[in-house]
């Protein structure tokens, strides 16, 4: 039986008028897909398109009745949909909150394709996704955006609009696509302790259980800025910690959650995230575990190793936070990718084809010197990246040694930095950080200490403290990151610019700068 919520259609689904236009009575009071439409996980044949019905986003199950629903879906080879190439019938099911996940295949490679759905009555907007390109295919140029960190009560999404606008191949998120915290109109800074007042209000408390998770993707995904970008491009999510607890590692709650506790508040975060996003049915968790890692082959040019830094993770070292050095950190049997997943990164690095290797994941490389002030006399780390856990950090700068084209994309710490990836005092690889789209505020040029941070550190190449995104293109001779940044994040509209491109030479690790501007 359908919710107060819906109303029952009197008349069948049909097609009249001009190509696209769809003329039928709804079953539903609003439109059902408030939360856009989105494609993501591409290979050379497909990509997964998603949508999930829900017309009262921030309403128990979405304003959804309790029972399946078909979700009717087309994918075209023009955006006009005159060429349907694939088409089928799914169902939306209430046990993942009437999302869908269609793993569309067959297609040919490397090329653009338009999709839409269609359910009790009414039609999504369109969306635009691109397979890669076949296997070992010659390639001379890659073109793509990183992103991620993107709070919703610190600003609003307007770098989603400009991403929108450029001409992608895929976008990678390295994480934080929502935040777990609970709804505030005013609260202490996390960061200086004094009166913070959000920029918009998450909606609901801090979040433990299905429902609570399943609310806050809601108020994020109804945001247009958002669902413009989702739209244009394919995307490879992944997660970092916000997604479930901040600083969770394997099975640890940031915050103290006893292990038992926690176990039901990660299965519940990480079934919110697979019904969230567009991943295929092979990175559905079971039991708040699964396989989140993979690959994706950009022809002969460039193969990218998706990571998942957070489930197999040793608990922090030194009772994590910003903190000077402890033994702990030169923990012999620590782990920040776990054994299996480690030996399938060496595995694929040592036997990779491709023109350029590359890392996507979260938690900065570098082991940087965080002190910020010239009077500070202990060098102090970041306990919740790669520099707490220094006998695997170790392991992976020395696979990378040799190589000649290692690039690492990385997230989390909501600032723009470049460095060079060093192993017995030899350049191995390079660290492009990506800022976040809101997490931090408006920011500035240059966060308070960011000069000591740059003496402290000779690998540092750039350091910046503004919101935005990276852009990366990638021949078979140079691989630039484009740091594009806004000026602002408190109001929606903001202006856009290129900061500064970070250019490595294939063959030739560590990054110069160019373009630099203020």
């Amino acid at each position: 039986m359908l919710s107060r919520r819906l109303f029952i259609a009197a008349a069948p689904l049909v097609v009249i008028g001009a190509p696209g236009i769809l003329r039928a009575q709804s079953v539903f009071r609003t439109f059902p897909f408030a939360l856009g439409i989105a494609s993501g996980d591409p290979s050379q044949d497909g990509f997964v398109i998603w949508t999930r019905l829900a017309p009262d986003p921030l309403e128990l199950h979405g304003g959804m009745a309790m029972t399946p629903m078909d979700v009717e879906w087309e994918v075209a080879s023009d955006d006009r949909f005159a060429t349907i190439v694939a088409k089928g019938t799914t169902v939306a099911r209430p046990e993942v909150a009437h999302s869908v996940h269609v793993e569309v295949a067959g297609l040919q490679a490397n090329r653009p394709y338009w999709y839409r759905f269609t359910a009790g009555g009414e039609r999504s907007f369109s969306g635009r996704a691109r397979t890669l390109p076949a296997a070992g295919a010659a390639m001379d140029k890659l073109k793509f955006g990183v992103v991620g960190c993107q709070n919703y009560e610190d600003g609003f999404f307007g770098a989603y609009n400009h991403l929108a606008r450029e001409e992608l191949d895929f976008v990678f998120h390295y994480g934080d696509y929502i935040y777990e915290w609970r709804g505030s109109p005013s609260s202490a800074s996390y960061f200086t302790g004094r009166l913070q007042v959000p920029v918009r209000q998450h909606a609901g408390q801090l979040l433990y259980d299905l429902a609570d998770y399943r609310q806050r993707y809601a108020q994020y995904k109804t945001d247009t800025d958002l669902q413009r970008a989702h739209a244009a491009h394919s995307f490879y999510p992944t997660f970092d910690d916000h997604e479930i607890d901040n600083n969770w590692v394997a099975g640890i709650s940031g915050s103290g959650s006893p292990a038992e506790m926690f176990e039901l508040r990660r299965a519940a975060a990480l079934q919110a995230w697979y019904e969230h996003m567009p991943v295929r049915r092979a990175n559905m968790p079971r039991f708040g575990t699964g396989t989140f890692h993979r690959t994706a082959r950009f022809g002969n040019l460039a193969e990218i190793q998706l990571l998942d830094t957070r489930s197999y993770r040793s608990d922090q070292a030194c009772d994590d936070g910003f903190k000077p050095l402890c033994e702990g950190v030169h923990d012999k049997t620590a782990q920040v990718l776990g054994a299996e997943q480690e030996a399938w990164l060496a595995k694929n690095l040592s036997s990779n084809q491709a023109r350029w290797n590359c890392l996507g994941q979260q938690i900065m490389m570098m082991s940087l010197d965080r002190r910020r002030a010239a009077n500070e006399d202990t060098r102090i780390a970041n306990m919740d990246s790669w520099a707490a856990y220094e006998v695997p950090r170790q392991r992976m700068l020395g696979r990378m040694a040799g190589l000649g084209n290692v690039i690492v994309l990385t997230g989390d710490e909501h600032q723009n930095f470049v460095g060079d990836l060093v192993h017995r005092d030899k350049v191995v690889g390079t660290e492009i950080v990506s800022t976040s789209i809101s997490s931090g505020g408006d920011g500035s040029d240059l966060r308070y200490g960011s000069e000591q941070m740059m003496k402290n550190n000779p690998e540092l190449k750039f350091l910046n403290d503004q919101r935005g995104y990276v852009v990366c293109e990638v021949t078979p001779d140079a691989w630039l990151s484009h740091f594009q940044v806004v000026d602002q994040v408190s109001t929606r509209s903001n202006t856009m610019k290129r900061r500064a491109t970070a250019e490595v030479a294939h063959g030739i690790p560590g990054a110069k700068m160019t373009g630099l501007s203020v």
